[in-house]
């Protein structure tokens, strides 16, 4: 039990006159009447003046008692099981890149928002506190109403490396999380942008500093058989330096004694990125890293070996030499396909490309009477294989339909057709055709071959940036799980998942019934986080803070002593009616 006035209790001291009068009795004068039965009672009374003598109405004393006690237990405003005094703030930080920027001193934004906070619930005695992490996905830290040394522990142990993002989602929950009585702290390194409405009971103090910086802004890795090419893009944000040495260094890979290192010195133009395009032969894990600036960790990056998926295409025997020339010149030029048997160390899923009558996953050829078709075509919209297809002005060859649900005809023709179970037809004589010629062709293999890859089970992108979100291939019927840096999470669903983008840079691994099917890797890089001119020092006050703070202490207060006091005074009344 605590008391948020104790000073109420001194309406305690009612109880000493009421006792005593109850043991004080008066002379009373006495009274003829005509008949003992008027008296419903005997009383005694006084024979001369006041004396103490033992009190009769016991019941009616401990009422009125009962009655004080529960008007000093409002006065006092009694607490039972929780303090006098209650205050819940809910603190909001920021968990983009930029806030791991460093000041001139080495101190990180994310440090001060630590000492920031601690000096927020220390000023504002809180006994409950909240702590929520902006992001592309908002997460709680601690909380909700959590101990103030427990959440202050869960924020000492936060990393911020999320993609940009708009933080209003996180704050609107923050409001909601507050209630009437609380309070918000958003903990940043930017001011809010012009116009912004921000919610009356939020205080944004932005803790950041403009600097000048060098930064990734993309990396890529492409591995074709024993070679390994590694693309990088290298920006600069304000005036920073007019050229930068980038060291690579190409780990040893499978059968390789020793890796390799360079240093490439790279100009940075004022506007743009920089391209630098690096080859190294039996390679593993390539990192790369900048000289450290503000923001050392938009400068180091590891490229896993096996970071894409390699597709191998297999063209099977009995093709003609039109669509075999045709295939072959699409598949020389289409990135991330290999051609060959299948690895030891990388798995790779086989699209097979043949000639009608065989088994293949997609048939070129035309059987048949051939007929030519210059339009009009017509082509089942929304389907993905015939994205960006377009057919004006092709001249198409074509022999007897293929079977399966046609997707492009001309006239009484099927052209294009697909079964059931994913085989692909294409009802074409290329030897008799122009399409091969025109953009149709490309990219209706493209969609072929990206397609195909879909349907393999695992990531369908190994290496991402920040903020790309994560899609990943399920079968039906089996139980999936996400390990990501901060935990597990299951995967629900069945075909190609489409998962939010990842809170953080790390490594992403898809689990089936605890076995290892795939993995991907989230690079730290972002393009909007790594530019630090626009950060500065702002604090913005609450708009209501005094007025939620007034009204949240005044609704806290106990309503049950009055309760009390009413029903004792009702039957005390209703006892001393009934005696008199």
């Amino acid at each position: 039990m605590s008391f948020g006035f104790p000073w109420g209790l001194l309406a305690l001291g009612a109880l000493v006159p009421l006792v005593a009068a109850y043991f004080l009795r008066r002379r009373q004068k006495p009274v003829v009447v005509s008949a003992l039965f008027l008296w419903r009672t005997p009383r005694p009374r006084a024979e001369a003046g006041p004396r103490w003598e033992r009190f009769t109405r016991e019941a009616s004393l401990l009422l009125e008692v009962l009655a004080v006690v529960a008007a000093a237990l409002f006065l006092a405003d009694v607490r039972m099981g929780e303090p006098a005094r209650r205050h819940h703030l809910v603190l909001v930080v920021d968990g983009g890149l930029s806030m791991s920027a460093r000041d001139a001193e080495g101190v990180t934004v994310l440090e001060r928002a630590r000492r920031e906070a601690a000096k927020r619930v220390e000023d504002a005695r809180a006994t409950q506190v909240t702590v929520l992490a902006t992001g592309l996905s908002p997460r709680v830290l601690a909380g909700p109403e959590a101990e103030p040394s427990a959440a202050l522990a869960a924020l000492e142990s936060f990393e911020a490396r999320g993609a940009d993002h708009d933080p209003m989602p996180s704050l609107l929950w923050a409001q909601e999380l507050a209630g009437g009585g609380g309070s918000i702290a958003f903990l940043t390194d930017a001011a809010p942008r012009e116009g912004l409405v921000l919610p009356p009971s939020l205080r944004w103090t932005a803790l950041g500093t403009a600097r000048d910086n060098v930064a990734l802004v993309s990396a890529r890795r492409r591995d074709e058989g024993r070679a390994t090419t590694v693309t990088l893009w290298v920006a600069r944000f304000g005036q920073g330096p007019d050229s930068v040495d980038l060291r690579v260094r190409a780990l040893p890979g499978t059968g390789a004694k020793q890796g390799t290192e360079r240093v490439e010195h790279v100009a940075l133009p004022d506007e743009g990125t920089a391209t630098v395009r690096l080859t190294f032969q039996e390679a593993g894990d390539v990192e790369v890293s900048l000289p450290d600036d503000a923001l050392p960790e938009d400068g180091r990056v590891t490229l896993p070996a096996g970071a894409t998926r390699p597709l191998e295409v297999r063209l099977a025997r009995g093709l003609a030499a039109s669509e075999r020339d045709a295939l072959e010149r699409f598949l020389q030029a289409s990135p991330e396909v290999a051609r060959g048997a299948a690895t030891d160390d990388v798995e790779r899923e086989v699209l097979s490309f043949g000639p009608r009558g065989t088994d293949a996953r997609v048939t070129v050829g035309a059987t048949g009477k051939p007929r030519t078709f210059v339009g009009p075509f017509f082509s089942e919209k929304g389907h993905p294989l015939l994205d960006d297809v377009q057919l004006a002005g092709v001249r198409w060859t074509a022999g007897e339909n293929p079977p399966g649900r046609p997707l492009v005809t001309a006239g009484e023709a099927v052209l294009v057709a697909e079964e059931e179970d994913g085989r692909v037809h294409l009802n074409v004589d290329l030897s008799r055709s122009n399409v091969q010629r025109v953009s149709a062709w490309p990219v209706l293999l493209a969609n072929v071959v990206r397609e195909a890859r879909r349907s393999h089970e695992g990531f369908a992108r190994r290496q991402l940036l920040l903020g790309e979100p994560l899609e990943v291939v399920t079968e039906a019927g089996a139980r999936y799980t996400l390990v990501e840096p901060g935990g597990r999470r299951p995967v629900f669903g069945a075909g190609t998942v489409s998962l939010p983008p990842p809170s953080g840079p790390g490594r992403y691994v898809l689990e089936r019934e605890g076995d290892v099917v795939d993995t991907a890797v989230v690079l730290p890089l972002d393009a909007r986080e790594s530019d630090l001119r626009g950060r500065g020092s702002m604090d913005v006050p609450a708009r209501e803070a005094v007025v939620e703070a007034a009204g949240g202490n005044a609704s806290e207060r106990a309503w049950w002593p009055l309760v009390l006091l009413l029903c004792a005074v009702l039957a005390d009344l209703y006892v001393t009616r009934r005696v008199g």
